[in-house]
């Protein structure tokens, strides 16, 4: 697509055939966080909590975020939705977890990076979650709400008002 047909959409109103047409992909914003995280703590350590907490802590939380997440993924694939959202979303999923959070996916991606901050005891880890999830917050699922509403506005504008975005 050129820069002209791309703003020929914006002009006359069409949307995106995808939620995340964009170079900021949701596990590449985790895993640039984490991997940066991981770098600043093996330079410069600063522990989170102590030694006898962080790896039942962080274990925990590893294994609530890796169930949350295939749970997701489970509800999707039962709709008949992609996961990607580089693929055309095909429905409105508000089924097992969806039903508490409109994004438990991008959840359970942010409890695995707390879940490593303190498995691994790193304050750089969780400093490094917050920009992931300002990212997160006022980029990526902004942008993917307004595919949503544009795509099913009778569906996910009353889904979107009775769930909340993260819990």
């Amino acid at each position: 697509m050129t820069s002209d047909d791309r703003s020929d959409k914006a002009e006359t109103g069409m949307v995106s055939e995808v939620a995340n047409p964009g170079m900021v992909r949701p596990p590449l914003v985790y895993l640039g966080a984490i991997a940066l995280g991981l770098l600043l703590h093996f330079a410069w350590s600063v522990q989170l909590v102590s030694r006898a907490a962080s790896l039942p802590l962080g274990g925990t939380v590893v294994l609530v975020a890796v169930a949350l997440f295939l749970w997701a993924v489970r509800t999707f694939r039962l709709a008949g939705t992609p996961v990607p959202g580089n693929r055309p979303t095909t429905t409105i999923v508000h089924t097992g977890p969806y039903q508490y959070s409109r994004n438990p996916i991008y959840l359970s991606f942010s409890l695995l990076h707390l879940g490593i901050a303190f498995w691994v005891n790193s304050l750089w880890l969780l400093v490094t979650l917050i920009p992931a999830l300002a990212l997160m917050s006022f980029v990526v699922i902004p942008r993917e709400e307004h595919y949503l509403e544009s795509r099913f506005p009778s569906d996910y504008l009353p889904y979107k008002a009775s769930v909340r975005r993260w819990l």
